[in-house]
C-alpha cells in the first residue's frame, strides 16, 4: 500500500470516529506502557473509542507517525483533530483539559476525578 493509501485509510478512519487511539495492542490488551496509560485514562473518563492497534500493520504504524509528523504512538484524535500522545493526554486529563475538550466537541463521558 502506497503512503498516500495509508493516509487516506487513516484519514477516513479518524473522520468516520468521534474518538481514535492509534496504540500498540488494543483497549482491552495494550501492548505497551504509554497505549496504555492512555487507554485506562479513556476508559476512565468513560469514553467510548475506536482503537486501531498498529502492531497489526507496519503500513499504518509508520503512516501514522507521518501522517501528524509525530513520532510517537498512541495518538488520540477527537473530531477529526490531533490531540497528542500520551505525556500530553496525562497532562490533559490531570489538569481537566482533556473533559473541557469532550465537552466542548460533544463527546460522552463521564467527569471523573483526576487520579489515573
Amino acid at each position: 500500500m502506497s503512503q498516500q493509501a495509508v493516509h487516506d485509510w487513516i484519514r477516513k478512519t479518524v473522520a468516520g470516529n468521534d474518538v481514535v487511539l492509534f496504540m500498540k495492542g488494543t483497549k482491552n490488551f495494550p501492548q505497551c506502557g504509554f497505549s496504555s496509560q492512555v487507554a485506562q485514562i479513556l476508559a476512565h473518563v468513560g469514553v467510548d473509542y475506536q482503537d486501531v492497534n498498529v502492531l497489526d500493520n507496519m503500513e499504518v504504524r509508520d503512516g501514522i507517525k507521518s501522517f501528524t509528523n509525530w513520532p510517537t504512538i498512541p495518538q488520540l484524535y477527537i473530531k477529526g483533530e490531533f490531540v497528542g500522545g500520551c505525556d500530553i493526554i496525562r497532562e490533559m486529563f490531570q489538569a481537566g483539559e482533556l473533559h473541557q475538550l469532550l465537552e466542548e466537541k460533544g463527546i460522552p463521558h463521564q467527569h471523573a476525578s483526576m487520579t489515573a
